[in-house]
């Protein structure tokens, strides 16, 4: 779905387009940490106890789970318990 008006979507790429490539990866960096966050809270308020090692497993699933088969993600999760 796209319901942002042509001109105005056209205006915000040249707005980005200005933008040096540091730029525009910080913004993306940073719009990556706050969903980051968005998400642990999510997960924090309905587990309160949970680990930092089940914390990184739930993020992972949150992610990126749907990415990969059902063994890839199997192996990827055993590797975030072993960190």
């Amino acid at each position: 779905m796209n319901d942002t008006h042509p001109e105005i979507a056209a205006l915000f790429r040249k707005l980005m387009m200005q933008k040096t490539g540091e730029q525009r990866l910080i913004m993306g960096c940073s719009m990556y940490d706050a969903a980051k966050q968005i998400v642990r809270s999510s997960i924090y308020n309905s587990r309160p106890g949970i680990t930092e090692e089940q914390m990184r497993r739930e993020i992972f699933i949150r992610f990126y789970g749907h990415e990969f088969s059902k063994a890839d993600r199997d192996r990827i999760l055993s590797a975030l318990t072993a960190l």
